[in-house]
Formats: structure tokens, sequence, C-alpha cells
């Protein structure tokens, strides 16, 4: 019999990862268990018996020691079940009860917080010269106000971080 595989689309915020882990969890323990991952907000989840699974997520961009990173996950009993992006999603079958973490201080999610915020902070520049050229030049109505809007979203990304690394900080 073929493993049923059904797709779900949800999005979540890049400061809501704790969010996106819970859901991920509560969609296992409904026999919804994470097989792969599309375009961002699709999710692709095989039909099977409910499991307690912990998903949690980490942010990478350095694929240099890729091999090495993931290996160290798998030695610690976490199964990599893919990438979004810079983000890697992690599963581990957990004891009723519990709830591991790959990071168990603040100053490590503090560091994976930095390093999502420095990745958008170096595409700021090039970001604000695509959108500013697009919101001064002569163009359609529609995408001066799509430009204006795509500032405010990453703006407002921006700072949802630096707010998530500042509560990270009084922990």
């Amino acid at each position: 019999m073929a493993e049923q595989t059904i797709r779900k689309y949800k999005l979540f915020w890049t400061w809501q990862d704790d969010k996106e882990e819970a859901w991920l969890g509560q969609m296992s323990q409904q026999g919804y268990h994470l097989a792969s991952l599309g375009f961002p907000g699709f999710y692709y989840f095989t039909v099977g018996e409910p499991r307690n699974y912990v998903y949690r997520l980490d942010f990478l961009t350095q694929t240099k020691d890729y091999p090495q990173y993931l290996q160290l996950f798998k030695d610690a009993g976490w199964e990599h079940m893919g990438r979004m992006g810079g983000w890697q999603y992690f599963r581990i079958l957990a004891q009723e009860g519990e709830s591991p973490e790959i990071y168990t201080d603040p100053d490590s999610k503090i560091q994976k917080y930095g390093r999502l915020l420095a990745y958008l902070i170096i595409f700021l520049p090039i970001y604000l010269t695509i959108v500013s050229r697009n919101l001064t030049v002569q163009s359609h109505e529609v995408f001066r106000f799509a430009g204006f809007v795509l500032m405010v979203v990453y703006s407002v990304v921006i700072i949802q971080l630096i707010r998530r690394i500042s509560q990270l900080k009084r922990l």
C-alpha cells in the first residue's frame, strides 16, 4: 500500500520559529508527519499513526561544513527533514513529557537569530536599491505600492528579530 502524502499551507514569520515547531509537533500528534518542504509555507506530510515528534529549526547560511553540521545533529539523535531557505528542519521522537532542544541556553538562540539578522542586513542595501528605484522611477502605481509594502514588511521583520534577541537577553 502506498504511503499517503498531503500538502498543507501555513505561513510563519521568521521570528515565530517556536510556533512553527509547535505546529509541526501538533500535526505529528494527529498522524501527519513532515516529509518534505516546498515553497515557503508549503509542507508535505505523510499520513500515519500519531507520534510524539518534536521539531526544531535552526538557521544556517554557510554550507562549507554542511556535512559535519548535519552529522553533529544525527549523532545527537536528530533527523534532518530538509531545509527551506537557510532554515534547517530537524525532528526527534520524544518520550511523553519530554521536549528535547537543540539549543539549551538563551545565548545559543541569540546566535541563531543573530545569524538570521546578519543575513537580512547583508542584503538590505541591495534590497533598498531595488525597491527605492521602483519607488522613484516612473513605474506603474501598483509596482510602487508593492515596493513600499515590501519595504515595510522587511523593516518589520528586522525589528521583530531585534525584539526577539532582546527578550532572550533578559532571560
